[in-house]
């Protein structure tokens, strides 16, 4: 069974739910007789309403689970009296209970998957401590789990217990181990891919770009175009949307020339704060525009009032605003609602560079004249394709046939010829990315910015101005950013060090773009710290 099959999430389906009661009967009754045989193969759990269920499927198929609840008093109060007494001291605690795999999948990636998800669960509702009956047919999973066993055995003779916990730091610590075990096991390694592009693709995706190639003017074409230009309309608030065969740049130097055709001479504002908004201020140049270059330090956000001055010092002086939304290279999130706000107050247009925010934090861009975004990065799908998103009808015949987003709109978005393998491969990839949480590389950027901070690591943009999902680190001269990354790739993570804004102030940089298992995320600072050590001993030799 590849990994790749393998899906865990929290249980919130009924047919979820039907598949769980018949696992907990399967494995609490069949396999440990700890309940009554009953004639529909079926075991609802007495604390079913109360708990939240961790799982694993495979295409569907619930593979393996276990629950976890935090209202007392729990399972194991009732077996064990003052059960207080017996722990290390905590300020939140949960019970984990109803641990069950699959028998042909135990000794797999299904139960560290658990434990990962079932981590991440325990950060977000603070839990610091949590405690399980373990089977004495399984201590010694238990103990290589990292539990700890406490206090006499319970239960019955058919069925014993022994009573176990684990605290946050040590479950911590733990999934780092068994995440490195894994990853050694019979030799095989899968890369961890940090990258702000391509990154991991579903199985899905790559099934559809493999699909037959159809004529870009075949109906079936031209359906799938007009329902995924309908999607990502509604999804990010705004009136039209054009997909380009090609890339972002090729969708920044559209927006570039009709700024140019559109506003002429007026003078503008090109904001830059990293290598992204110095491309801004290249493609400008390019396009003939007159503007004014608004730079400030890189991994620094800006003085939003400040622009605001420049944007309305001498009435008319600047007449457009031209900004990057998430500045890849430095991890620094510009702030969109702020920006639409002092155009809207200075009543100018917004074109603005979603490149890297659309999938990746929430973007709105209504009242926006003009964006741009790609296939890849974190919409999950092959690179390859680029749109212009706008809000008003823009006038066409006055640029080249293929920049003419006027010509796009004549001809149902399809005026030249399509790749049909990389726009059924984005339709797919929708599926997903719409439903996509982002709060989960929310959750675990801020806690890999954490945890980083917390093992001496610097990095460059300050909290209050960075993007939850990309931290850019600063390396001290003794540690070469092309040894280090190398080395993290030796050990199965691949991340950004060789573009030549990185690699030249010695940088590297971590990218939350696509999905990830906790697990991959949790191990990673201590494999950081310790490529970094190996670099400085080389070096000192």
């Amino acid at each position: 069974m590849a990994s790749t099959d393998l899906s865990f999430k929290i249980a919130a389906a009924e047919e979820e739910f039907e598949q769980i009661h018949r696992l907990n009967y399967k494995t609490f009754v069949k396999e440990i007789p700890q309940h009554e045989v009953n004639s529909q193969e079926r075991l609802v759990d007495p604390f079913h309403q109360e708990n939240t269920y961790c799982i694993a499927l495979h295409r569907g198929k619930l593979m393996g689970m276990l629950a976890c609840r935090d209202k007392r008093p729990f399972s194991i109060d009732r077996k064990l009296a003052d059960l207080d007494s017996y722990l290390p001291p905590y300020s939140s605690i949960c019970e984990i209970r109803l641990l069950a795999v699959e028998k042909e999948v135990r000794g797999t990636r299904v139960l560290l998957g658990l434990m990962s998800l079932l981590f991440e669960h325990c950060q977000k509702k603070g839990y610091d401590l949590a405690v399980i009956s373990g089977t004495v047919r399984q201590l010694k999973l238990y103990n290589h789990l990292g539990f700890k066993p406490f206090g006499p055995l319970v239960g019955t003779a058919a069925a014993s217990y022994q009573p176990m916990y684990m605290t946050r730091e040590q479950m911590s610590q733990k999934l780092i181990e068994l995440f490195k075990a894994f990853q050694s096991k019979d030799g095989r390694r899968d890369s961890v891919n940090f990258l702000p592009g391509p990154v991991k693709l579903r199985r899905e995706v790559q099934e559809a770009l493999g699909r037959p190639p159809r004529s870009h003017r075949s109906e079936e074409f031209l359906a799938v175009m007009a329902r995924i230009k309908e999607q990502l309309a509604q999804w990010l608030k705004v009136h039209y949307v054009q997909i380009l065969l090609g890339s972002g740049t090729l969708a920044n130097d559209v927006v570039g020339a009709y700024l140019r055709t559109a506003l002429g001479q007026k003078k503008g504002l090109v904001l830059s704060n990293g290598e992204f908004g110095n491309r801004l201020l290249d493609q400008a140049r390019r396009a003939g525009l007159n503007f004014e270059d608004y730079s400030i330090p890189w991994g620094k956000g800006f003085d939003y009032e400040d622009i605001e001055k420049q944007l309305s010092k001498g009435e008319g002086s600047i007449q457009w605003l031209w900004a990057v939304h998430l500045e890849t290279s430095t991890g620094v999130l510009n702030d969109l609602p702020r920006l639409k706000a002092l155009c809207h107050r200075q009543h100018i247009p917004l074109a603005v560079d979603c490149v890297s925010s659309i999938g990746a934090v929430p973007v709105d861009l209504s009242g926006v004249y003009l964006a741009t975004g790609v296939s890849g990065k974190a919409l999950c799908s092959y690179p390859g394709l680029s749109f212009v998103f706008y809000n008003q009808a823009l006038e066409g015949g006055r640029l080249p046939r293929y920049m003419d987003l006027g010509l796009y709109q004549q001809s149902e978005g399809v005026p030249f010829t399509q790749s049909s393998n990389l726009i059924y491969a984005l339709e797919q990839a929708l599926h997903y990315a719409a439903e996509r949480e982002l709060c989960i590389n929310q959750r675990q950027g801020e806690w890999l910015r954490a945890k980083l901070q917390e093992l001496g690591f610097q990095v460059l943009a300050l909290p209050e101005d960075a993007a939850p999902n990309i931290l850019t680190l600063v390396l001290p001269r003794e540690v070469p950013s092309l040894e280090c990354g190398e080395l993290l790739e030796e050990e199965g993570y691949v991340l950004s060090y060789r573009s030549a804004y990185l690699f030249q102030r010695n940088w590297v940089q971590i990218c939350l773009m696509g999905e990830y298992e906790p697990e991959q995320i949790y191990a990673f600072p201590e494999m950081l710290a310790e490529c970094m050590k190996k670099c400085g001993l080389r070096k000192g030799k």
